[in-house]
């Protein structure tokens, strides 16, 4: 991409705030409509490929792939201990980093905490402000969700249901399936809709065991089905097949583009349009509206590098910036109209905040697997997802909703399982033994959207653009601690029924944020008094303002959402294409 100057005394049809997932998706699909796009990200355009450098030995980094000197990455117990913001206590380093910037390899892509603080109750808020966004490093897990997720308050009264049905998304997963890639294999499940799959990659030994094991129990252990073309796509001139190569454990990212990333899937064939133009550093600070219409009439922003201030309009607005600065941006952006924030007639923009919880799980060995020819797992872009099974066809006593398992085993650049202590000939061959041998997994649970979990402006607290910071008023519930307390005895009963030694037992809940799956905020619904958007995701309150990230999300499932998330952009960008084209915006 080469970066140009962009117009900003011209009227766009369309503004996209945000270059992630659903921003990426919203540029691609409104200009393929022929529709005139101005996308702004808050940070810039990083040579992402020298960033990740997947094929580096760590014997070749300077740090051994770990963080330069003048770098800190928080770790539990200080998410756990301190309040936030986190940068009090850490004076003497001069860049701050979430848990998942503790490589030098992803040190740039992340956000330096104490230029981004925020404030309130602990939450481990991972953000990457570049091109790109967080897609530069996701997991890769692209999982679709069903009428069980759908429809969840009808099957157990908790909560709202989601204003649409599978077959309302379900051709548009196809879409994203198609033009993206995804690989993975079919189980003909109703609670875990399959995706059009290229070709998936192979479970390995101790793998095929566990999911024998578990079939005998009714539960269903399936490829990792990641958002990676195995097959190629002719379509795309950007991206690459998967061949299996390189340190995929690497905070996700793939330097060859076969892992879908935001710029090279989407941003990218969108400016060979025509139609996109990208400025980024573009710290946005407020929508604007139109006091005579009621109409969003544009964005301000201030530079990123100059910390000079900008205006630019549009017809419509697209707000992509990912669940959390969507909801911030909106309680920034008040006026006569929106005293309490844009679009904010329910009072219910923050509220309603939902994710995953994370940490229980179990490490084991396959003692048959010792000492045996080790495999090459190091490329695989996953291992395997356990699909959930609890409270679908019969009710579980101590907590609703449901769960699953991502997890893998074989052989990696740094072997990993149990902690073997020693040194010299002994110590190492002691390794090389066991290293094919260990197989693990970690549980993903849904948290419930409840009003009382939200977050608001910070009153005081602003961060290095002079924008109020985000106030956090969230922890689990009930229902999550109990989930997890099931999350760590099926692990281990699993584990056992297939014939591993268990060798460690995770059985801590991680900090709230830890999955970086922030969903809700502006939840969609029928009725303007307890929903901020539509089923299209465009506001109640203001017909030309859509809002297309996670933060629409009615509740988490335990599903990852990325895939999800675009396609439902892509839904409501056809629909507001559509719109657009009869004048009703």
């Amino acid at each position: 991409m080469v970066e140009s100057e962009v117009n900003l005394t011209k009227t766009y049809d369309a503004i996209v705030i945000g270059s992630g997932a659903a921003g990426g998706m919203a540029s691609h699909v409104l200009t393929s409509h022929g529709l005139q796009v101005l996308l702004l990200e808050a940070g810039k355009k990083l040579p992402i490929e020298k960033e990740l450098r997947s094929m580096e030995w760590p014997y070749d980094n300077p740090y051994r792939g770990a963080l330069p000197p003048d770098q800190h990455s928080l770790t539990f117990n200080e998410y756990t201990i301190r309040n936030p913001p986190y940068n009090a206590g850490f004076e003497k380093t001069k860049h701050l980093k979430s848990y998942v910037g503790n490589t030098d390899y992803v040190k740039n892509i992340v956000v330096d905490e104490r230029e981004n603080p925020f404030t309130g109750t602990n939450y481990a808020w991972v953000r990457a402000r570049c091109l790109g966004g967080k897609t530069n490093i996701w997991g890769r897990l692209a999982l679709r969700l069903s009428d069980y997720d759908f429809k969840a308050k009808s099957r157990d009264g908790f909560g709202e249901d989601w204003p649409i049905n599978y077959s309302d998304i379900a051709p548009y997963y196809d879409k994203v399936d198609l033009y993206l890639g995804i690989t993975g294999v079919k189980e003909n499940l109703p609670y875990l809709p399959d995706s059009i799959f290229q070709r998936p990659t192979k479970l390995n030994c101790a793998e095929v065991t566990l999911k024998e094991s578990l079939a005998k129990m009714g539960r269903v252990l399936t490829q990792y089905r990641a958002g990676v073309t195995t097959d190629g796509l002719k379509h795309n001139k950007y991206r690459s097949r998967c061949y299996g190569r390189g340190a995929c454990e690497r905070k996700g990212g793939c330097d060859i583009h076969a892992a879908f990333d935001s710029p090279t899937g989407l941003i990218y064939p969108a400016m060979d349009t025509g139609n996109l133009a990208v400025r980024t550093n573009a710290v946005v600070r407020e929508i604007t509206l139109d006091p005579q219409t009621g109409k969003a009439s544009g964005v301000h922003f201030i530079d990123n590098q100059t910390m000079k201030d900008y205006a630019v309009r549009a017809k419509v607005v697209v707000l992509a910036a990912s669940t959390l600065e969507s909801a911030r941006l909106l309680l920034l952006s008040k006026s006569r109209l929106y005293p309490n924030g844009l679009a904010n007639s329910s009072g219910h923009v923050g509220h309603n905040f939902c994710e995953h919880i994370m940490g229980p799980g179990v490490t084991g060995r396959a003692k048959n697997l010792v000492g045996k020819p080790p495999t090459l797992d190091d490329g695989r872009p996953g291992g395997f997802y356990l699909t959930r099974f609890r409270n679908l066809a019969e009710k579980n006593p101590k907590f609703i909703r449901g769960y699953g398992f991502e997890g893998g085993s074989g052989s990696t650049m740094f072997p990993h399982g149990a902690d073997t202590h020693g040194f010299g000939a002994a110590f190492k061959e002691e390794v090389r033994k066991n290293q094919a041998a260990f197989i693990s997994m970690g549980a993903f649970g849904e948290v419930l959207a409840r009003y009382e979990n939200y977050v608001d402006l910070d009153p005081v607290v602003k961060d290095k653009w002079g924008i109020p910071a985000l106030r956090f008023h969230y922890k689990f519930g009930d229902n999550e601690h109990r989930m997890a307390e099931d999350m760590k005895e099926t692990a281990q009963e699993m584990f056992e029924a297939a014939g591993f030694e268990i060798v460690h037992v995770r059985s801590r809940v991680l900090t709230e944020g830890w999955s970086i799956h922030e969903l809700g905020t502006a939840r969609m619904g029928s009725d303007p008094k307890t929903s901020v958007l539509n089923q299209f995701q465009q506001s109640h309150d203001v017909k030309n303002l859509f809002v297309v990230d996670g933060s629409a999300f009615v509740n988490a499932s335990c599903q990852n959402p990325t895939w999800t998330i675009m396609s439902l952009c892509w839904r409501s960008c056809d629909y507001l294409a559509d719109e657009f084209k009869k004048g009703n915006l």
